[in-house]
Order: structure tokens, then sequence, then C-alpha cells
């Protein structure tokens, strides 16, 4: 089988993989998984996305500090955080910054995630490496990071309009990754989304172990179902499910400098 299915964005980290993760790990080349990129939402999460890339030839990770680890982040210690962060991307299997954002859904102190996310947009800059960016209900600041510092980045698990969509292109270097919701009954928006985004602008993604595509829909996700994802989007934009994942392993390849 020709691996052609790149998993943009993963978190095998997670306790919902502690059962089997070796085991899963193992049998995803033999299910056409190319590459998947696990990141970290804490230093300490980081860490692990680094030991299980390190022991996976196909895996791949990403370092930084989430919204939603907010409340445990002292913004006081942002110096130390971010050498840490510059540390880890020093590692060969180590490909972006991330992942990091907004996320507004939650009741997290808006000042701090802003603190934290523009450090590490700033660190992004300052190292020339990729940024992974999680946007949750706080589209309209988002986007003004986005304006202000220009960034490589990845919108990952985009939930913006295609509106919004044209604003984020216009931004430095973005990417978009889509994933399972694009199947869900009724998702309107992101069936539009999937239509209007540039076809090389586009990347595929789990969120696993969340998220899982229809018709796994309520169970764990892993990277082997962005074959259902494809398929999907292959209809939506009349292509083949195969030229999708083509297209979308060499846009992530690209992305995270990957050859």
């Amino acid at each position: 089988m020709e691996r052609l299915i790149f998993d943009a964005h993963a978190h095998y980290d997670d306790d919902k993989f502690n059962d089997d993760r070796e085991e899963l790990l193992a049998s995803l080349p033999e299910k056409g998984v190319f590459a998947a990129v696990t990141n970290g939402t804490d230093i300490a999460t980081s860490q692990v996305s680094i030991d299980l890339a390190e022991k996976y030839d196909f895996l791949y990770a990403a370092v930084g500090i989430h919204p939603e680890s907010t409340a445990d982040t002292d913004v006081g210690r942002m110096d130390e955080y971010i050498e840490k962060i510059a540390a880890m991307l020093k590692n060969k299997k180590v490909v972006a910054i991330g992942e990091t954002g907004l996320d507004y859904y939650w009741d997290i102190p808006k000042k701090e995630q802003h603190i934290i996310f523009e450090r590490q947009l700033m660190l992004s800059k300052d190292v020339n490496m990729p940024i992974i960016i999680h946007d949750r209900e706080a589209h309209g600041d988002t986007l003004e990071y986005l304006k202000k510092y220009q960034p490589y980045g990845l919108l990952h698990c985009y939930s913006g309009s295609a509106e919004m969509l044209k604003e984020v292109l216009r931004c430095g270097n973005m990417y978009i990754s889509l994933g399972g919701t694009v199947t869900f009954k009724n998702a309107r928006v992101p069936v539009e989304v999937a239509r209007e985004v540039p076809i090389d602008r586009l990347l595929l993604e789990t969120d696993a172990p969340y998220l899982a595509p229809v018709p796994f829909r309520g169970k764990r996700n892993d990277s082997s179902l962005i074959a259902h994802i494809a398929e999907k989007i292959g209809e939506i934009r009349g292509m083949s499910a195969e030229d999708v994942l083509r297209f979308t392993k060499e846009n992530a390849c690209r992305f995270y400098g990957l050859q």
C-alpha cells in the first residue's frame, strides 16, 4: 500500500491511548500513514511528544503551550518557558511550535492566553519555525494576531467561515487543516471551506483522539481514519480521495520542511 496519509495534527500522548498506544502507533504505517505530527499542550506533554516521535520514524513532534494549559502556566515565568521550548526546537524530530492559540469556549483568563500565545508567535518568527494555531470561538482576536505577526503557520481544525478564510490566507504564509467535522451531518460551513480553500494550502488532520469522522463519530480517532476525510473532501471538490491525499501529503511535507 502506498502511504499517502499525512496527519498534520494529533495528540498521541492523550490518556485515551494509554491501553494500546505502542500497538496502535506501530500499526499505522501499514494502514497507509506516511507521517503524523503529535502536539504538546504544555512543557511536560511537549517532551512526551518528542519521546514518542523519537521512537517512531513516521512520527514528528510540535512543542508549545495550549490555551487550555493557561491555568497551569505562570505568565511571570514566560521567559523560562520560551527558553525550554526553544531548546526543544533543536531536536531533529521537532517540526513546529504548538499547539498554541486562543480559546474562548472555556472560561480561561483571556489576558494570560494572549501573553502565552503572543510570546510563541514571537518565538516562531525569531527562529523561523512553523506555528500551529488553535482558534476556538476567538476568530476576531486570532485574526488580529495573524495580521500583526504575519506568521508561517497552520490554523488547525479550522472552524471559521469561508469569508474569514480569505483574510487568513492574506496573513503571512498560512495553511489550513480540516478534520472529521467536514464529514458530520449538516456541516455546512466546513463543507464550504473545504470547497473554497486553495488546494496548495490544505492539510488534513485528526486532532486524535478527538473528532473522529463519520462513520466513526464518537469513537476514538487515529491517523488511519483520515482516509474518510479525504473521501468526503474529494466528493466536495470533484477529486478522487487519492488525489486529495496526495496533494495534502505534499503540502504537509512542504509546511513542516520534510522530504
